[in-house]
C-alpha cells in the first residue's frame, strides 16, 4: 500500500477522495496553499467537515504541510521532501486554476503548466521506486472535437482548438506528463475527469461548478424577478457529461488498488444527461420558467435574457454540445455505466443545492438585522 500524496488536497475532489483513503486506512499527506484567512490545516479540517460534520476529527494518518505550487522544491528544504518521499507513493496532482478567459491566461498557463512541471520534476527527483505520478485533467482537454476522444495522447494545439485556455492548458499539461513518461521513464498517468455534480446516493451537492453555477444565476433571477418567461441560448436536445462525486470517488480508488494500470483514462459517464432535463428541473424547482432556443440574438433579448446570458461566458460553450468520450480504459479497472446520474437524481442534487443558497441567505439577512440593531 502506498503512501498517498495529493495537491490542491482541500478542493471538492481532492477532499472527498482523501476521505475516502481515510476510511481504507491508507496513509495520506495533502500539500496545500495557505489562503488569506486560514491556515492550510483549517482548510483541509474545513473540507472534510463539509463532508463529515461538523464533529469530524482530525485523523493521525493525515498529514497536512504548506506549499507554493510554482516555487522551486515546493518552498520545503530537501530534507523535508526526503522524508515526503521516503517509501513508495501514489502522487496525485489535483491543483489546478479552474478560469478559463483571456485576462487569465497568463495565471491558467503558471498553475497549470508550470505547477504541473514542477511537480513532475520533484516527483522524477525524489520519488523511490515503484511510485506512480497521476495528473487530474479534464475530459474537456478534447477540445472542439467532432470523433469520440480517445484514451490516448493528442498533440498540442493552438487555442482556436478549444473553447477555452482552461482546455488548452489541460492538454498542454498532458504532453508535459507524456514527455516526462517517454524521456524519464516515469510511471505517469492521465486521469480525465468529466462534469463532476453531486451525490448520486443523497443528492448532497458542496460543488457550484459548471451547471451549479448556470443554477445559482437562475435562483438568484428568479428571486428577485419571479415568474418570468426567460430565453436562454441553449440546445435542449444537446448534452452534459456529468459524474457523481460519489461514482468518481470510487474510480479514483481503483487507481490505488490496482498496480498496473492503463496511461489514459477517461473518467466520464456513459451516457450523458440532455439538457432538457436540466431545464426542467430548473423550472420545477424555481419560481421561473425558462425555454431553451438555439439561436438568441443578443438585440432580441430582454433585460432578464440578457443578465443570464452575461452570466453564462463559460458555460454556454457548452450548452450546444454531444461529446462522445472513449471508456474502455475505464471498463479495464471498474464496471463503467454504474451509479450514473439521471434526471431524477440531477433534480435532487439541485433541490439540495436550492436549500442551502436558501439558507445561506436567510443567515446572511438575520447576520444583516442583528447588525442593524447593535448599531
Amino acid at each position: 500500500m502506498n503512501r498517498i500524496i495529493i495537491n490542491g488536497a482541500n478542493g471538492y475532489i481532492a477532499s472527498h477522495f482523501i476521505n475516502e483513503l481515510l476510511l481504507n486506512n491508507f496513509e495520506v499527506t495533502a500539500l496545500i496553499r495557505k489562503s488569506k484567512n486560514q491556515q492550510p490545516l483549517d482548510r483541509m479540517q474545513k473540507a472534510l467537515s463539509e463532508i463529515n460534520g461538523p464533529d469530524f476529527i482530525f485523523p493521525k494518518k493525515l498529514r497536512v504541510y504548506e506549499y507554493a505550487l510554482t516555487e522551486e522544491n515546493f518552498s520545503f528544504s530537501d530534507e523535508q521532501l526526503q522524508i515526503i518521499f521516503s517509501q513508495p507513493v501514489d502522487y496525485f496532482h489535483f491543483a489546478a486554476s479552474l478560469k478559463y478567459d483571456f485576462k487569465s491566461k497568463d495565471e491558467i498557463f503558471e498553475t497549470n503548466l508550470a505547477g504541473v512541471e514542477n511537480s513532475l520534476n520533484i516527483f522524477s527527483r525524489y520519488a523511490t521506486k515503484n511510485s506512480r505520478f497521476f495528473l487530474i485533467s479534464t475530459a474537456y482537454s478534447c477540445g472542439r472535437i467532432t470523433e469520440p476522444f480517445k484514451e490516448e495522447f493528442y498533440e498540442n494545439e493552438d487555442i482556436v482548438s478549444f473553447r477555452n485556455y482552461y482546455e488548452q492548458s489541460k492538454r498542454y499539461a498532458e504532453n508535459i506528463v507524456r514527455k516526462y513518461i517517454e524521456e524519464q521513464s516515469i510511471n505517469g498517468h492521465i486521469l480525465r475527469l468529466s462534469q463532476i455534480v453531486g451525490n448520486n446516493k443523497t443528492g448532497v451537492t458542496n460543488t457550484d461548478y459548471g451547471i451549479f453555477d448556470f443554477a445559482k444565476r437562475v435562483y438568484s433571477l428568479s428571486n428577485t424577478y419571479p415568474n418570468n418567461i426567460i430565453r436562454v441560448c441553449i440546445d435542449p436536445d444537446s448534452t452534459q457529461n456529468l459524474l457523481p462525486i460519489d461514482t468518481l470517488t470510487m474510480y479514483l480508488m481503483r487507481t490505488v488498488q490496482i498496480e498496473h494500470l492503463p496511461v489514459i483514462i477517461n473518467f466520464v459517464a456513459k451516457n450523458s444527461i440532455k439538457n432538457s432535463h436540466i431545464i426542467y428541473s430548473l423550472n420545477n424547482l424555481l419560481p421561473i420558467k425558462l425555454m431553451p432556443v438555439k439561436i438568441l440574438n443578443t438585440v432580441e433579448m430582454t433585460a432578464w435574457e440578457r443578465m443570464i446570458s452575461m452570466g453564462m461566458s463559460f458555460t454556454g460553450s457548452y450548452a450546444n454540445t454531444n461529446l462522445i468520450f472513449e471508456t474502455k480504459n475505464l471498463e479495464k479497472i471498474t464496471e463503467a455505466g454504474t451509479n450514473e446520474v439521471s434526471a431524477t437524481t440531477i433534480s435532487w442534487m439541485l433541490d439540495y443545492f436550492f436549500d442551502k443558497l436558501s439558507l445561506k441567505k436567510q443567515n446572511a439577512s438575520s447576520t444583516l438585522s442583528h447588525d442593524q440593531k447593535e448599531s
